[in-house]
């Protein structure tokens, strides 16, 4: 998220099919039910019944305190452009809601002093000077509103671009599972979307490659041949064979710089005269929610709730506080 790149219509009944989104059981947000309960960290400071945070902001850099659903506006407006359509970025409000509420419970900020940053290699991207009417709304009219599975707060990871299908965690982020919640599954991209995050080519040398590979635990020495390894159900590389060597993908494209190779979904790859091309599909990890997926679902008519269920499947949405 520093951040995302985010952006024709077809009718609903379309979406509906092809996109798995469940009107039907859409509700008011704050009706919705979890299965079982979920609730705000025990450690959580609260104040009249609202989560408060100590948010270390980057630019600034000091700790401010402020309350959660202060925090997220700036959060929404950093994650997404905020003239997009008021349903996407409702969605976008609460997964961040979700995912820091998830942060609160399972990990510590790196910064002295506080219990979140807007450091997006941390957490989340935050842009306070972005919010605008449209973001207020989205962050207002879902108050309190997060994604519960059981009685567990799920992960609520999200990306910019699919490139056409999402992908599982074990595959696009090493993770040591894949949650019942998150599957691969297909998702239309608003054809609004920046033709670098729909597809993109990427240079690098052939030493800039071997840095990242060393980065990374494997010593590979500069790149002189290079083949994608084993694929997940999207496509996305799991792993790249370089000098005859096994490295992880997703590490490796943290490494190399993930603003330039924009996702694992790599197309082709290879290595000559020295420098080391790449072509794919997305932008972002894979996992989760897509924004330009969201966007084209937004317009398209669909609800924040049935935008959300299209990408985790299996959860419910509850109201922690009013």
């Amino acid at each position: 998220m520093r951040k995302f790149l985010r952006f024709a219509a077809m009718c609903l009944a379309m979406v509906l099919a092809l996109g798995g989104c469940m009107r039907a059981e859409d509700t008011a947000e704050k009706s919705a039910e979890a299965t079982g309960e979920v609730a705000v960290p025990e450690e959580v400071d609260q104040q009249d019944g609202l989560p408060m945070l100590r948010v270390y902001l980057m630019e600034e850099e000091k700790v401010e305190r402020m309350d959660i659903e202060t925090y997220l506006m700036g959060v929404v407006a950093g994650e997404m452009k905020n003239d997009w359509p008021l349903e996407a970025l409702k969605a976008q409000a609460i997964l961040a809601r979700t995912f820091t509420l998830k942060f609160l419970e399972t990990k510590k900020s790196g910064y002295e002093g506080a219990d979140i940053s807007t450091d997006v290699t941390e957490a989340q991207a935050y842009n306070a000077q972005m919010i605008n009417e449209n973001v207020r709304r989205a962050v207002e009219e879902t108050r309190g509103v997060v994604m519960a599975y059981g009685d567990t707060l799920p992960q609520a990871w999200f990306h910019a671009h699919s490139g056409g299908k999402t992908e599982v965690p074990s595959v696009a982020l090493e993770y040591k599972e894949d949650p019942e919640y998150l599957k691969s599954v297909a998702s239309q991209e608003s054809d609004k979307a920046p033709e670098s995050a729909a597809h993109w080519t990427a240079e690098f040398t052939a030493e800039e490659v071997g840095r990242a590979c060393a980065a990374c635990g494997v010593e590979t020495g500069d790149c002189r041949e290079i083949e994608i390894g084993e694929k997940g159900e999207s496509g996305r590389a799991k792993n790249l064979i370089i000098n005859g060597k096994s490295v992880s993908a997703p590490s490796f494209r943290i490494q190399i710089g993930p603003e330039k190779l924009r996702s694992t979904l790599i197309e082709e790859v290879r290595a000559e005269n020295g420098k080391v091309i790449f072509t794919g599909r997305g932008f972002g990890h894979g996992v989760g929610l897509s924004q330009w997926g969201a966007y084209q679902l937004a317009e398209s008519g669909a609800t924040a709730q049935s935008i959300i269920s299209k990408y985790y499947q299996g959860i419910k949405f509850v109201g922690l506080w009013e």
